[in-house]
């Protein structure tokens, strides 16, 4: 059984991920949105969710299932920019779009004990839309000048949601590497 699935949402970076995660002797096996059935996400132990190019009601529908299976059953979950995104508006919160396209390198500081990240990091972010509020099951866990919530946390687990694409530097594959020995 593979641990590990990665959901291939559209994003321009997936490929930057799997070759990191190929690069780590990492194990995993990757879906696109499109191909991966419901009966197969029980077979897994941790997800990670891809950025998105576009908007897809189905995409949004399989993420957020994946995403309730992974809380239900306490397992951990790392959503990538819309993987962000949908985990936040799966559990409650909210998104908007932002005035313009952040992209480009961005300082990052960690403002609360996890397991997957400390001090100041440097990220790579590319993306129009935001998370602009949090239920009570998240929390944030990293802000920048321009994001109160770059990184948030389930407070009870260990699922994650990264509002840059960590696939793109050193700091944030090593967020992806302390996300995969959990």
């Amino acid at each position: 059984m593979c641990t590990l699935l990665v959901v291939d949402n559209g994003s321009v970076y997936t490929k930057n991920l799997t070759d990191f995660l190929l690069t780590k002797k990492i194990k995993f096996t990757k879906y696109s949105h499109n191909t991966l059935e419901l009966s197969e996400i029980p077979k897994f132990t941790s997800f990670i969710l891809s950025g998105r190019r576009t908007n897809n009601k189905q995409m949004n529908a399989l993420n957020s299932k994946i995403i309730k299976h992974a809380v239900l059953e306490q397992k951990p979950l790392l959503g990538i920019c819309y993987g962000a995104e949908i985990l936040a508006l799966t559990l409650g919160g909210t998104i908007r779009k932002t005035d313009s396209l952040l992209k480009g390198e961005q300082e990052v500081k960690i403002v609360k004990d996890n397991p997957i990240c400390s001090g100041t990091i440097k990220v790579f972010q590319s993306h129009h839309y935001e998370i602009s509020r949090l239920d009570s099951t998240l929390s944030s866990i990293g802000k920048s000048e321009n994001c109160l919530y770059e990184i948030v946390q389930h407070n009870n687990l260990n699922i994650f949601g990264t509002q840059f694409h960590p696939e793109m530097t050193k700091d944030g594959q090593s967020i992806i590497e302390a996300f995969t020995s959990i």
